[in-house]
């Protein structure tokens, strides 16, 4: 098994720097292992392939780090009906797409076969929430930002982030947001339209992104009870589901629509900010200048342009009064008071003329220019994190 994995990953193509294996129980991992039983055997030996790996009793994560990271970190969790691990189409391969738009991919390497124990998802869950927690611990030294830590799951991988973000009985290290491919294994078996029982979405769930194909079981069903249940709490979340593509594609193209599923999951975690480009932040930028143009000529013709400029006046008068009456210079608060009582009347005269509108599109304005400089601080940190990647 050891030497099936180092090919898989020694196939890959080097990126920023070659991968980086961590084990994510140095001491050993909690709980005891299951010996396989006949069914298990008999699943391994029907449904394993060239590129899966089974009994991972040392779980662990490696780090594929782009040439360009822009701070954002993804967990991939591959399928495997807690198994086995698609260790390449829903793995490695998965890790190198990230890569190839600035996210640091993180292939999770978690415990199996659990198939046997009674909570199928337990171990794994386990390793998941250690592997989150290592990328948090880690997050200055890879140049990631610990609070752009995604988990991504295929299947098996999918149910293991719907435990993990949804089904916890204690507090556990949560991702910022998750992408599930076609899991299931939540909804009630008998009435696949609602949750399984004890199963719950609580408010504090991660945003989440959903895709599946209407021809995969039961697994539309399972996506789209758990969008509805985001809806209804007004969790972020996203829903695609596909006419066609089966179960278990991950990277494969089969010449399917669902093969767009890694552009759709893209395009969310760019309008979620999970994931950023010097483009996207430069559009934004642009977009937000426009905007505040168009506001600005808006507050012009209102004749309150200059509404916070004339607030920030009249304060420094009054404090300069203050002053020069505290020093006896009766000419200057003469002085002074008729430039007060000029201003403190041109600012009564707006607010009478347009009262709540000019305040509103004032805090508009505000509100405008406050995002324009967090965008900017993001484009600035975006820059500063690929020069400092490209150094020796």
């Amino acid at each position: 098994m050891k030497a099936l994995l180092f090919l898989l990953l020694g196939a890959l193509p080097i990126c920023a720097a070659d991968p980086i294996e961590i084990k994510l129980w140095p001491e050993g991992a909690p709980g005891q292992m299951l010996p396989h039983s006949k069914g298990t055997e008999d699943f391994i030996r029907t449904k394993a392939g060239k590129s899966t790996i089974t009994d991972i009793h040392e779980p662990t994560i490696t780090v594929y780090r782009p040439e360009k990271p822009n701070g954002t970190s993804v967990i991939v969790a591959p399928g495997g009906g807690y198994v086995f691990l698609s260790a390449v189409h829903e793995g490695t391969q998965v890790c190198e797409w990230l890569n190839s738009i600035g996210i640091t991919g993180i292939l999770l390497k978690y415990r199996t076969p659990t198939r046997d124990e009674a909570a199928h998802h337990e171990k794994p869950v386990q390793d998941a929430a250690k592997a989150i927690a290592l990328v948090r611990e880690h997050a200055r030294e890879w140049n990631l930002n610990p609070r752009r830590v995604g988990l991504l799951g295929f299947s098996a991988g999918g149910n293991l982030l719907a435990h993990i973000a949804c089904d916890r009985a204690s507090k556990t290290e949560l991702p910022d947001f998750g992408i599930m491919i076609y899991g299931g294994g939540f909804v009630d078996s008998k009435d696949p339209t609602k949750l399984k029982e004890g199963f719950a979405v609580p408010k504090d769930a991660p945003p989440m992104f959903l895709a599946c194909a209407h021809d995969d079981g039961q697994n539309p069903m399972a996506a789209t009870v758990l969008y509805l249940e985001y809806k209804k709490l007004g969790i972020p979340c996203e829903l695609h589901l596909f006419t066609k593509g089966g179960h278990g594609f991950g990277m494969r193209d089969n010449k399917q629509p669902i093969n767009a599923w890694p552009q759709r999951c893209e395009e969310w975690m760019e309008a979620m900010h999970f994931s950023l480009s010097e483009k996207q932040l430069g559009k934004e930028i642009t977009q937000m200048d426009l905007l505040l143009t168009q506001k600005m000529k808006a507050m012009s013709r209102l004749g309150w342009t200059d509404y916070d400029l004339d607030v920030k006046k009249l304060t420094d008068l009054a404090k300069q009064l203050q002053d020069a009456r505290r020093l006896g210079q009766m000419a200057e608060v003469a002085r002074i008071q008729v430039r007060h009582d000029e201003l403190a009347k041109l600012i009564d005269e707006r607010d009478k003329g347009h009262p709540s509108m000019g305040r509103d599109q004032m805090e508009e304005v505000t509100r405008l220019k406050r995002q324009k400089l967090e965008l900017e601080a993001e484009l600035a940190n975006l820059i500063q994190r690929q020069s400092s990647a490209n150094q020796p």
